[in-house]
């Protein structure tokens, strides 16, 4: 699996959230600092990644 660590997490910070896609077109969520087998991983469909994304864009989660 190719998983890519999100946007925000430069700066040499362990704190971020990795993603990837699967060929059955299903996305995994993970904890970067969790990587060793058996990872815990979040397993959810990309429509609804993409509106849990779009939320925190703009800022309807932080309320």
């Amino acid at each position: 699996m190719n998983w890519r660590k999100s946007s925000y997490s430069q700066g040499g910070t362990n704190e971020c959230v990795e993603v990837a896609g699967t060929p059955d077109d299903l996305i995994h969520i993970r904890d970067s600092k969790r990587t060793a087998a058996p990872t815990p991983i979040l397993t959810t469909h990309p429509a609804a990644w993409t509106a849990f994304l779009s939320s925190l864009r703009r800022g309807a989660l932080l309320r």
